[in-house]
């Protein structure tokens, strides 16, 4: 049985940011974040890590059985943030205003949307 650390991480990528693989076997790929897991440390990237899942029909729901394919999770340390101007980069945090800002550590442009 895995254990996990049930203490929250600091995780700079958040929902809907776009990142870019750098490690494993769909290194090179760039996907939208659409779920962030910090305690586990993973993030669920659109059309990237994709498995097949069996799927049982199900009337009801109009579901079609067969083997359909879903993202997997993929560790937050494979992927980095995309900057609009640099590419991938990594991300710093500075105070701007009276807010706690993304930075890029690269231009030093804010990565907020």
């Amino acid at each position: 049985m895995r254990t996990v650390n049930k203490q929250h991480q600091r995780v700079d990528i958040r929902r809907n940011d776009t990142v870019k693989v750098i490690t494993g076997r769909d290194k090179g790929k760039e996907g939208r974040v659409l779920r962030v897991f910090p305690v586990e440390g993973k993030v669920l990237v659109e059309h990237v890590m994709l498995v097949k899942k069996h799927v049982r029909p199900n009337p009801q729901r109009n579901i079609k059985g067969g083997i359909a394919e879903q993202e997997s999770r993929i560790s937050l340390s494979n992927v980095q943030l995309m900057c609009a101007t640099c590419g991938p980069v990594r991300v710093g945090r500075e105070v701007r205003g009276e807010r706690k800002v993304r930075v890029c550590k690269k231009c030093g442009t804010t990565l907020e949307k």
